[in-house]
Formats: structure tokens, C-alpha cells, sequence
């Protein structure tokens, strides 16, 4: 059985909401990438916390787990992660379901505020401009092709999972993976 997994993908493509499922299937401790690369302030994801900090931070929960699953991206600051992956799921959704997705995502965390005049308007346009690029944008930012060439280098076994699938379905397909 694979003990530590690593999910990542766009923002929008489901990757906090596997790797919930997974930790509830199998047993695993979950933990985000988000809560260990943004400092909790007042205005959520608007912070970055420093690099040595959320290293630190993240290598100890990691090490007081034998079986975990990581959701979210760590290229740019985490590659010394890499060893500890048994296996790396890659995310992949249609930019037009996940930009949809994001919007209901923030609508439900903010609601007004990221409506015109609204406090979080403009980092929610922000955002929303920034995840829109994921999937033509180069290798200056969080994109499908920094992430394809991050994936190709990995020494661990990778599952993708692209399209509209259920969360049930990826289990499904999950299972000869977490199992081999």
C-alpha cells in the first residue's frame, strides 16, 4: 500500500476534495499545501508565508505521519519533498468546469465581498485572471506546463485522472494504484 501521496493540479480541479475522500477511505492524515504556504491572516491566501517557515512547517507534520495525502502544489518551493511520494495523482479538468467551479468555491467562501465595491473584489479578479491561465501559461507561474515537466522528472509512480470523473469513480480507478 502507497503511504504518502501527493495530489496536485489546477486550482479548480479537485485536488483538496481527493485527497479528503482519500484520507476518509483509507485512512490517511490530510494536509494542504495552502495552509502551509499562505500565513493566516485576516484576508484569506493573501499572505505568503516564508519559504523556510512553511518547509519547516510542512516537514514536520509529514514526519509525524507514517500515511498521509498532499493536496496542492508544491513546484517552486517544495521539490525536496519529492523523495517522501510513494505516488503523485495528477488533476485535470476542462478550464471552462474548473473556472465555473472557482467561481461557485468563492461565491460560497465570500459572497458579496468579491462582488463590485466588494472588499475581496479585487484579488478575487485576481485570482480568477490567474487560475484562467493555468492551462496556456509557460513556466514563469503554476501552469499544465510546469506541472507536465515537474510530473516527467518524478521517480515515483504518477496516476493522472483527467476529465469530468466522479470523486467516487477516482477512488475507483485510484484503487490498483494505492494498492500496488
Amino acid at each position: 500500500m502507497k503511504n504518502q501521496i501527493h495530489i496536485l493540479g489546477a486550482s479548480g480541479s479537485g485536488t483538496s476534495t481527493l485527497a479528503k475522500a482519500i484520507a476518509k477511505e483509507y485512512g490517511y492524515k490530510h494536509f494542504d499545501t495552502d495552509d502551509y504556504y499562505w500565513l493566516p491572516v485576516e484576508e484569506p491566501f493573501t499572505k505568503v508565508r516564508p519559504i523556510e517557515e512553511r518547509i519547516d512547517l510542512l516537514l514536520t507534520d509529514l514526519r509525524s505521519h507514517t500515511r498521509w495525502v498532499l493536496s496542492g502544489s508544491l513546484c517552486g518551493w517544495g521539490d525536496l519533498f519529492i523523495p517522501y511520494f510513494d505516488l503523485v495523482i495528477f488533476l485535470w479538468l476542462p478550464k471552462d468546469i474548473r473556472m465555473q467551479r472557482l467561481q461557485a468555491r468563492e461565491t460560497s467562501r465570500y459572497g458579496g465581498d468579491i462582488t463590485i465595491g466588494g472588499k475581496r473584489y479585487e484579488s478575487h479578479q485576481k485570482f480568477m485572471d490567474w487560475a484562467s491561465k493555468y492551462d496556456e501559461a509557460g513556466m514563469e507561474m503554476r501552469s499544465k506546463a510546469l506541472h507536465e515537466e515537474w510530473l516527467a522528472a518524478l521517480p515515483c509512480q504518477v496516476a493522472r485522472l483527467e476529465g469530468t470523473i466522479t470523486v467516487e469513480e477516482k477512488l475507483k480507478k485510484l484503487d490498483k494504484f494505492i494498492y500496488t
